[in-house]
């Protein structure tokens, strides 16, 4: 398991150079607040970090011959899937774990066989600035006979309640009641600057994917 200690477009252009979009599912927990984001619609945010697999990150093919593109070439390929979170935010520390499974196909059904993959865990804060960034390794293991392996890997995430928590007063300016006839009763809190930043800046993500190399991420966007 990988532990990550703490004091979307862009995060990937940091990480890899290039650009991508970045899925979130959300975490739900008892000091969770109500973001109206716009007629008829509601987000809910808390303090638990937002778990997601970027764009291009969630898959890797492995070539046999390596530098062949060819798809008789093609050996492994693996997907992350069925990502589970379980936070608990009951301490000054908020602690996100994020489980997945990996499954994969190979070309051949031969020996059994294990093969090891690399991939991140990373916090990023705001939608862009990482935190912090860990790597692990999931083994796939693909039994006598089968084509079909899976694997299971874990990330974890330490935040700062305080950092993940909204001031006081943008809290109020969110949640406030309005009735009609009030001077703001139709102005969308999240329009303003100042309450859109500050929920930026209290929005933290854990993101997992493989750990890819330049060649194996341009592969994945073209296909």
């Amino acid at each position: 398991m990988m532990s990550i200690s703490i004091a979307s477009r862009k995060f990937l252009t940091l990480l890899f150079g290039t650009a991508a979009v970045v899925t979130v599912t959300g975490c739900a927990r008892d000091n969770e607040i109500e973001v109206a984001g716009g007629v008829g619609i509601t987000a809910t945010r808390s303090a638990c970090p937002a778990v997601a697999v970027p764009m291009h990150t969630g898959d890797i093919t492995l070539f046999d011959p390596a530098n062949s593109r060819d798809a008789s070439a093609i050996d492994i390929v693996a997907t992350i899937t069925n990502v589970t979170q379980q936070c608990n935010d009951q301490g000054e520390k908020v602690y996100q774990l994020a489980s997945f499974d990996v499954v994969a196909t190979r070309r051949d059904a031969g020996p059994a066989r294990s093969v090891t993959l690399p991939y991140f865990g990373t916090v990023v804060q705001g939608g862009t600035a990482v935190v912090a960034k860990r790597l692990g390794q999931v083994t796939v293991t693909f039994p006598e006979g089968q084509v079909r392996g899976t694997g299971r890997g874990e990330a974890s995430a330490f935040v700062d309640r305080a950092a993940a928590t909204l001031p006081a007063d943008i809290q109020e300016r969110i949640t406030r009641r309005r009735r009609a006839g009030d001077q703001d009763a139709a102005i969308d809190p999240l329009s303003l600057p100042e309450v859109r930043a500050a929920v930026q800046r209290a929005s933290f993500e854990l993101l997992v994917g493989f750990q890819l190399t330049q060649e194996q991420l341009e592969y994945n966007v073209r296909r």
